[in-house]
């Protein structure tokens, strides 16, 4: 990893002198990191309690024995209701 030193009023490479950032890269946008506030405060639809941010859901979510829907489970989706399954066609996801 390279090790920048302030030359000419410049961070150059210390062992190449080659410029820290070419000049296409200080023309353009600054490089930030993606910041994403908390989730504001709401009350939980399973039991009614108040819920502050991603780290209260998680655990109103396990404490009531339930899980996030966007979260993806290990292995196969399987279909228990039959009728549903006629009814849609979807014989190759259902239990056997």
């Amino acid at each position: 990893m390279p090790t920048y030193v302030m030359r000419n009023g410049q961070m150059v490479d210390k062992a190449t002198g080659e410029p820290m950032l070419t000049d296409e890269q200080r023309a353009g946008p600054v490089p930030t990191p993606q910041v994403y506030g908390d989730l504001p405060g709401y009350r939980s639809p399973i039991d009614g309690k108040w819920v502050e941010g991603r780290r209260a859901r998680k655990y109103d979510l396990e404490s009531n024995g339930c899980v996030d829907a966007n979260e993806v489970s290990s292995g196969p989706k399987k279909l228990k209701n039959k009728r549903f399954i006629e009814k849609r066609g979807l014989q190759h996801l259902s239990e056997q």
